[in-house]
């Protein structure tokens, strides 16, 4: 048997599909399946009843080639919900084996999805591909994002071989809010294009999609700049507010983010700023 064969028999192919629903002011888990290694913990609610917290979990650590990941999030009519994870997802290195996850989610009116995961640490010789698709109707609002670190900058790793293919999209009754397709290639050119990753080894981009926001909070969100040598912008479209980071720690990417999120929760979800718990252990 090729090495290949051998290890796409190994790997998993895992989905979760869970629905939530606003009953008697309460958001609720209404549906969960799952099947392979993916799962969630109880739901959560540090926020009190409205806000349900879902930490997604993925037994296995990491992800490897040959894995198929699917994840489906469906909130109806003023579910709010947010999901985040217990630490970095890992994307292993293979014999040119490609690993996907893929994201799917879909939000009613009045409903708010918060994806707040935290960073994807993608090893040298990732083959990987990384799509979320945020699906919302008249009246509902997406608020994540999506971190991700070419080779373990901690040890000094390269992103030398491999590809990362990301796609994220975002819809409103079916029609574009945003969309960005690309893919990086291991040692290519674009890792050291002013263009491109500029030599960085970490970017992150920040959606906030379904509302728009006064000049003021836009104002104020171009201020909250990362701590370090990094580079990052915050653009306003209709209905829409994108956050970039480029620089060097995931870690800082996400602080970025948090600080952005802390600027507008209280603008579409009339609260305050409520950290995961998760984050601190």
């Amino acid at each position: 048997m090729k090495a290949v064969e051998a290890v796409a028999l190994r790997s998993w192919d895992a989905a979760l599909d869970l629905g939530y629903a606003m009953r008697g002011g309460r958001t609720v888990l209404a549906h969960r399946s799952n099947r392979g290694p993916l799962a969630v913990q109880k739901p959560l609610y540090p926020e009190g009843d409205a806000v349900c917290h879902t930490i997604v979990l993925h037994p296995p650590g990491g992800i490897a080639g040959g894995d198929r990941l699917a994840i489906t999030l469906n909130l109806q009519a003023g579910a709010n919900a947010l999901f985040t994870t217990p630490g970095a997802t890992k994307w292993y290195r293979s014999a040119m084996l490609e690993a996907a996850q893929d994201v799917k989610i879909t939000a009613a009116a009045g409903a708010v999805c918060e994806w707040l995961p935290q960073e994807n640490i993608f090893f040298n010789a990732t083959y990987a591909r990384n799509v979320i698709a945020v699906s919302l109707e008249p009246g509902a609002v997406f608020c994540g994002w999506d971190v991700m670190c070419l080779g373990r900058t901690a040890s000094g790793e390269r992103f030398e071989s491999g590809s990362v293919r990301q796609r994220l999209r975002v819809t409103r009754a079916g029609h574009p809010l945003f969309e960005e397709l690309g893919t990086i290639e291991g040692g290519g050119a674009l890792l050291d294009s002013p263009v491109g990753m500029a030599g960085f080894p970490v970017c992150g981009t920040f959606l906030l999609a379904g509302i728009d926001i006064s000049k003021a909070a836009l104002d104020e969100c171009r201020d909250a700049a990362p701590a370090g040598k990094a580079k990052w912008g915050v653009t306003r479209l209709p209905d829409l507010l994108v956050a970039r980071y480029l620089g060097r720690s995931g870690e800082e990417a996400r602080e970025y983010f948090v600080r952005i999120w802390k600027i507008v929760r209280p603008l579409y979800s009339q609260r305050a700023m409520q950290i995961p718990r998760i984050w601190a252990t």
